[in-house]
């Protein structure tokens, strides 16, 4: 009992200092970003990521989480791709820039995520907004997305939308990646976090806790050969192909039963 008692303890210390290591680190980045986002959209937005990236390493290395990145096949090389990774925890965002480590890319975030303080305002400025509340505001960003592309940056998209709540490997997926890949023929590269959800699960922010992160990168998928007719069959390949892996590395939120 009284073990248990002092582990809660603990772990309300380790919250504490997590969130105010990461307040720090927001507010030391803070004008760098304001900085950046004079430049342009481009460079400026490129300088942006890199800043992204040396403040996730500095957050994660003080709440003692320890990356690596996993690949299935060789390392994906600098042509543009549209990256995309299964959605179960807050940290997912973190770890996108722990994962990812190349200035030229751009990630497609939720718009009400601009409503929370400092971080909402550094993540606006490198992110693609969408506001799925309405259809002219999803054909903006999908506009925006093929933008980014044709300047030879890659972007990064969630195709579940929002987090997986359920005991399955992954929620069903949404067309618009995969309807830009097709149309844009840029290739597509699955990515799988792995331990988010042991980190920081999405039921609480007050469960974030130490450990390993893994990402995975799996097989690029070509699209040359999708026509727009065959969206839903480059969209079942994706989900089957990251279900799959998800059973195989043995994901801790798939139940029993759902693992088959």
């Amino acid at each position: 009992m009284l073990l248990k008692y002092l582990l809660k303890v603990f772990h309300l210390i380790y919250w504490l200092y997590a969130v105010l290591t990461f307040v720090l680190c927001m507010l030391l980045v803070f004008p760098v970003v304001a900085v950046c986002s004079l430049w342009g959209k481009v460079k400026g937005g490129n300088a942006l990521y890199s800043v992204c990236r040396c403040w996730a390493d500095a957050w994660f290395f003080l709440c003692g989480i320890y990356h690596k990145n996993l690949f299935e096949t060789s390392s994906p090389d600098k042509k543009p791709y549209i990256f995309v990774a299964n959605h179960i925890s807050y940290l997912d965002i973190p770890t996108i820039f722990k994962a990812i480590r190349r200035r030229k890319i751009r990630v497609l975030g939720k718009a009400e995520m601009k409503q929370v303080p400092i971080f909402g305002f550094i993540y606006s400025r490198g992110a693609i907004m969408v506001d799925r509340s309405s259809a002219n505001n999803r054909s903006k960003s999908v506009r925006q997305l093929k933008s980014v592309l044709s300047k030879g940056i890659s972007i990064f998209i969630y195709p579940e939308g929002t987090f997986n709540e359920t005991h399955k490997a992954l929620k069903d997926f949404y067309d618009g990646a995969f309807r830009i890949a097709i149309e844009s023929k840029t290739p597509i590269q699955p990515i799988l976090f792995l331990d988010t959800y042991d980190r920081m699960n999405h039921r609480s922010i007050f469960s974030i806790n130490p450990g390993k992160s893994r990402a995975v990168f799996l097989e690029e998928i070509d699209v040359e050969s999708y026509s727009i007719q065959d969206l839903s069959l480059l969209k079942n390949r994706v989900y089957q192909l990251m279900e799959q892996k998800l059973i195989d590395y043995r994901a801790t939120w798939i139940k029993t039963e759902d693992k088959g």
